[in-house]
């Protein structure tokens, strides 16, 4: 088994409190919303997935991908550690981490990780985005 492994690093103008309600809390309702093409026509068909931890006052989430056809019988789980953290303009600093770990020798290939970062900074973008159209709503 191998570990590969991302980190990115996002500032926004949103605060923490906002992006991480928006990002962690309420995304299994806004995320359908903000971006449903994604999601209807996505390639996967399931996925189940377990929350590792859940810190609501320092605004970290981490949770683990750990069955699904997105795992394509060649990494046996995925997991993201995220934390949102106030930046000193008022905004935040978006910091995430994810380790795939592969099933004997495969590898993932450089295409395979930059695809995943996008999608992922995708998903963020919408959010952000929409917290900015709606600056109420959190």
């Amino acid at each position: 088994m191998g570990v590969v492994s991302y980190e990115m690093v996002v500032n926004s103008s949103v605060p923490p409190a906002k992006l991480y309600k928006a990002s962690v809390l309420d995304a299994e309702v806004l995320l359908p919303k903000l971006v449903p093409q994604a999601i209807k026509s996505s390639q996967f068909k399931y996925m189940k997935h377990k929350v590792d931890a859940i810190d609501k006052e320092n605004f970290t989430f981490s949770h683990t991908v750990f069955e699904g056809d997105m795992l394509m019988n060649a990494i046996e789980k995925i997991t993201y550690d995220i934390k949102f953290e106030q930046s000193p303009d008022g905004g935040s600093i978006c910091k995430e981490g994810c380790k795939y770990y592969t099933i004997g020798d495969y590898e993932l290939n450089i295409e395979q990780l930059k695809a995943a970062k996008e999608r992922r900074l995708g998903l963020f973008n919408a959010i952000e985005a929409y917290i900015l159209a709606n600056p109420d709503t959190f």
